[in-house]
């Protein structure tokens, strides 16, 4: 089988694996085994994409903990969040061009443009995840400051880290002393590929509804249509 040049990547991310088989799982999607049976020894990426989750959560935590000692946990926390969220993951992978080196079926590749958010945001978290095993916490840090934490001081200082889940429950603590709460509507699509819809309430009553292809993005996106409903977006600017 004639696959991607990993030695290409390899140049473009600046890591030159020990184990390249380490690098071709990070980059191989689940269907991809089932045409080729002959792939199965390298494995695809799902448990390097939850080690790599873990690594990068770890590596943005030390960071900012010592970067922004002035920050209470709640915005550190927000902060993290905004470093490493869907659309974080999505600009670091348009700038290594990991879109071009993802090994799919022929049958993935028809449904990847629908769900190309979701692929690449798992195969940076795989490569984090395989650059962690091949070469250590110090490589795997060197990749997320590059990719994903540069960004910290243009979010701080414009304090976009204030998610719109963070300010809905500002505004409905302050105007009417409720807490909201996110509620599982319903869920669809393969287990690869998942997507959620969420409602946010505040006590008993449906405010708005978000989808994604997690439950955090699904809530923030409800978040963000409870604002507008509420009008307290432009409140909760100031």
């Amino acid at each position: 089988m004639k696959g991607p040049n990993f030695k290409k990547i390899e140049k473009i991310i600046g890591v030159q694996f020990k184990n390249i088989d380490l690098l071709k799982q990070a980059l191989t999607h689940r269907s991809f085994l089932n045409e080729h049976p002959e792939w199965l020894d390298i494995g695809h990426n799902e448990k390097l994409e939850f080690l790599g989750d873990a690594v990068i959560g770890l590596i943005t935590a030390e960071y900012l903990y010592k970067k922004y000692p002035q920050l209470q946990e709640g915005e550190l926390t927000s902060l993290r969040a905004a470093l490493i969220n869907g659309n974080s993951l999505l600009e670091a992978a348009a700038e290594t061009g990991i879109q071009d080196y993802l090994l799919v079926s022929k049958g993935e590749k028809k449904e990847l443009k629908k769900h190309q958010p979701y692929f690449l945001a798992n195969a940076i978290e795989a490569l984090v995840g395989a650059i962690y095993l091949d070469q250590g916490y110090t490589e795997a840090e060197k990749f997320a400051k590059k990719y994903l934490l540069v960004k910290a001081d243009k979010i701080f200082k414009t304090k976009s880290f204030r998610d719109p889940k963070s300010i809905f429950q500002e505004k409905s603590q302050e105007i009417l002393s409720i807490t909201p709460t996110y509620k599982l509507i319903k869920s669809w699509g393969p287990d690869h590929a998942k997507q959620f819809e969420i409602g946010v309430y505040l006590k008993d009553k449906l405010i708005a509804q978000g989808e994604g292809c997690s439950k955090q993005e699904a809530e923030v996106q409800a978040a963000e249509k409870a604002l507008l409903k509420k009008e307290w977006q432009e409140k909760a600017k100031k």
